[in-house]
């Protein structure tokens, strides 16, 4: 026996073995388990099954019910000496027990051990830096859920051991809330000690990655590893930019643009070495997604191996709208990196240049870009500051401030402190910029202003990434005490000042006090970091 068919043979027994001992019956009368196929043959099966269709253009088209996105009350971890007092539980965090954890795991081992189910497994891993990388087993009894995590998951880079992380996903298995101490029939659910996740009641295939990148939140804070729901990308002449931002400010968007390399457009981690993806494909919003104003994107999610979710389809044409958000309006499409002409295939980069944060101010009183202090970049990325609009949600009848510390609290499990903390090392050590980019309204608030076009903000951000605005005069806004440019090439001096771009002056300001107030209130609530913060706070305070 070859040296080569020996390790083949090691590696497959020790497969086996894993999957052996968790009890999963790898061999069936009737259904079959299907371990790490082709797209083609996964994209096959999901037609034959009827989970989805093709686009003319060869998108797969799949619906996901009444999830169409995450299901963040539903969210758990399994309370123990570990995570008692290292997870931030009021961030929406749920506790389950271990017994309720492992009375949850031998359901779905049994209900993926019916005979007459077929079952899709794919070994992968998260995180393009070596020293950082997670293995991840996945096993689905849906097979584009198993392509989906051949997109948005990496290639494995190193072997399989005790550290590595096993998802069970069963998302149509029915579930007696009462039994498992939930409040629905949608769980998902982490063990530390176990490493295992469990996913239930919830076909949004978004459940899936957030899980990883949240377990990738816990774990790297204690290596000083800063994890980033970012997106982030390099110039041709190496400089990397991040843009952090929370759904919908245009994260994906912007860090996907044309002369840039795409590094990553969600989760990143930032150490000494730099940056590095931890995904190995995109997952972006499709809603308005046009070849004129988004051509990466566009042509990514329109071909074949991509995978469109709640996107309307004219069945008799097979062409998809986009336009149409009759389903959801967070319509998303996954693929893999390589779909992406503009890529830097090593999913690495250096120490960042500038950080953008983008928010989306439905308010139309923040301007399009401001400069951040140390202390100001501290309280902003604590604060993650959008807001909801007016007809988004039962009730919301105007703009609503909305705060997410971090630009992503869902998925940070540690307290903000800790994160921000890790921010503010590297910004002094690197002497990193960072930006306030406003992605939302100017001229009045979301129904009396129109929002900042795609282009006014890529300019802007262009100008940044080649130094333009480096030594540009700056005016100090009187109510935030941003450092606002006084002027940007091509960028119209009425929009980088928002009062100016207001009919009515003083209801500019009654608008932008309250939302300022808002800011204060919102990190006072973070007691001794509000305090040691306050330089970077707005300079209007009632």
């Amino acid at each position: 026996m070859t040296v080569a068919k020996a390790k083949t043979r090691h590696t497959r027994r020790s497969s086996m073995d894993f999957f052996a001992e968790l009890g999963l019956k790898m061999i069936k009368e009737k259904g079959h388990v299907y371990k790490n196929y082709s797209t083609s043959f996964l994209v096959q099966k999901a037609i034959e099954y009827g989970h989805g269709v093709l686009s003319e253009d060869g998108s797969l088209v799949v619906l996901t019910g009444k999830h169409t996105g995450r299901s963040a009350k539903d969210k758990y971890v399994v309370k123990s000496a570990s995570t008692a007092d290292t997870i931030w539980w009021e961030n929406s965090l749920n506790e389950m027990t271990k017994e309720q954890f492992e009375a949850l795991k031998i359901k779905a081992l049994n209900y993926l051990n019916e005979d007459d189910r077929d079952v899709f497994i794919s070994t992968r891993s998260v995180g393009a830096e070596r020293k950082h990388n997670i293995g991840v087993r996945t096993i689905t009894t849906h097979p584009h859920h198993a392509l989906f995590t051949k997109h948005l998951f990496r290639g494995t880079i190193k072997k399989f051991n005790s550290e590595d992380y096993l998802i069970l996903h069963v998302p149509e298995m029915d579930i007696d809330p009462n039994e498992f101490g939930s409040h629905s029939k949608t769980i998902i659910t982490t063990c530390f000690d176990t490493k295992v996740t469990i996913i239930t009641g919830s076909l949004y295939a978004g459940e899936i990655k957030k899980s990883m990148f949240s377990i990738m939140n816990y774990m790297l804070p204690d290596k000083d590893v800063l994890p980033m729901h970012s997106g982030c990308n390099k110039l041709e002449n190496g400089e990397v930019s991040i843009f952090f931002g929370l759904s919908g400010t245009g994260k994906t968007t912007l860090s996907t643009d044309v002369g840039t390399l795409l590094i990553g457009d969600d989760e990143h981690g930032l150490s000494d070495e730099g940056v590095f993806n931890f995904e190995g494909g995109c997952y972006a919003k499709t809603y308005k997604l046009s070849s004129q104003t988004e051509p990466a994107i566009y042509k990514a999610s329109n071909q074949f191996g991509a995978i469109l979710e709640n996107v309307v389809l004219n069945n008799k044409t097979g062409r998809v709208d986009f336009f149409d958000k009759s389903i959801a309006e967070n319509g998303r499409s996954s693929y893999p990196l390589p779909f992406i002409d503009e890529l830097e295939k090593t999913s690495v980069g250096g120490i960042p240049k500038h950080i953008f944060f983008l928010t989306a101010d439905a308010f139309g009183v923040l301007p399009p870009v401001s400069k951040l202090t140390q202390k100001q970049a501290m309280f902003y990325f604590v604060l993650g500051y959008t807001a909801k609009l007016a007809g988004t949600e039962i009730g919301v009848k105007e703009p609503q401030a909305t705060f997410s510390s971090c630009f992503g609290a869902p998925f940070m499990l540690r307290h903000p402190s800790e994160y921000a903390k890790l921010l503010g090392h590297y910004l002094k050590k690197y002497d990193i910029q960072v930006w306030l980019v406003n992605t939302g309204w100017t001229g009045g608030s979301f129904g009396v202003g129109q929002r900042f076009p795609l282009h006014v903000t890529r300019e802007i951000i262009r100008a940044i990434q080649a130094g333009k605005l480096k030594h540009t005069e700056m005016k100090e806004d009187p109510i935030f005490g941003l450092a606002i440019p006084k002027s940007v090439k091509n960028v119209a001096p009425t929009l980088l000042n928002p009062r100016k771009g207001w009919e009515d002056g003083k209801k500019y300001d009654q608008v932008a006090q309250k939302l300022a107030q808002s800011f204060h209130n919102q990190i006072e609530t973070f007691g001794d970091f509000y305090n040691e913060n306050i330089q970077g706070a707005p300079t209007y305070r009632e």
